[in-house]
């Protein structure tokens, strides 16, 4: 389980994260949700240690991993799908995903399984990653994340810029890896997304977070949504 207890962060002498609290737990798809700048990718940030918390802590089953530096968030199995995917653009598929595995010393039996999930980027494996349309690139980015074998997973606008048909595989990629028992942190933009998806959403405001709540109740009274998003 991934904990945050009162994580405060910033850029220089701007803080960005006022005492963030919340716990994604195996098996749950939780949804960060709030209007630009609310601090939703900041608090990823945190977590994986690009930025690091000038308080609180951030635990995964139980230890304090808030001090350590960013390649040791892979090691202990939390994959980062960032906004813009954030590929090796020069090198190849097959080269992307090795990378992924080689985070966590993962072999041929773990790369079947990601392509299987992917067959599109088995295809491509010898084409470079910047060559791939904006839906394959982000199936790369998934791909080279799920390589690690994640027991917490964090995708950051997963569906931005993509056409339906991907939209479609980036969500079934989702619902597979919740029910794999992986516990899902998702930042995402889209409404109908979130309430299809998610099974709590965390609502933050201006680097302070507000209610969680479960999304029964966001489909059952969107006033929440309005409050914090403005929809």
């Amino acid at each position: 389980m991934l904990k945050l207890e009162q994580v405060s962060a910033g850029y220089g002498p701007v803080q960005a994260l006022h005492e963030v609290s919340f716990e994604a737990v195996p098996g749950e798809v939780l949804c960060l949700l709030g209007r630009n700048g609310a601090g939703k990718t900041t608090t990823l940030k945190a977590i994986m240690g690009l930025v690091k918390p000038s308080g609180g802590k951030v635990l995964l089953n139980g230890e304090n991993i808030s001090a350590l530096p960013p390649q040791e968030a892979p090691k202990r199995g939390i994959g980062y799908i960032p906004q813009g995917r954030r590929l090796f653009s020069e090198l190849t598929v097959e080269e992307n995903i090795e990378i992924g595995l080689m985070a966590r010393d993962k072999g041929p039996a773990t790369r079947e399984h990601v392509l299987d999930m992917f067959p599109r980027l088995r295809e491509r494996l010898h084409q470079r990653a910047d060559t791939l349309s904006g839906g394959e690139q982000q199936m790369l980015a998934t791909a080279r994340a799920l390589c690690l074998e994640p027991s917490v997973l964090m995708l950051d606008e997963p569906t931005e810029g993509l056409q339906p048909s991907m939209i479609d595989i980036i969500r079934e990629t989702i619902v597979e890896m919740r029910r794999q028992g992986v516990a899902v942190i998702l930042v995402e933009q889209r409404i109908e997304a979130v309430l299809s998806l998610a099974d709590r959403v965390a609502f933050l405001e201006n680097g302070r977070r507000r209610e969680i709540v479960p999304v029964a109740d966001l489909r059952a009274d969107p006033a929440l949504l309005h409050k914090y998003v403005g929809v």
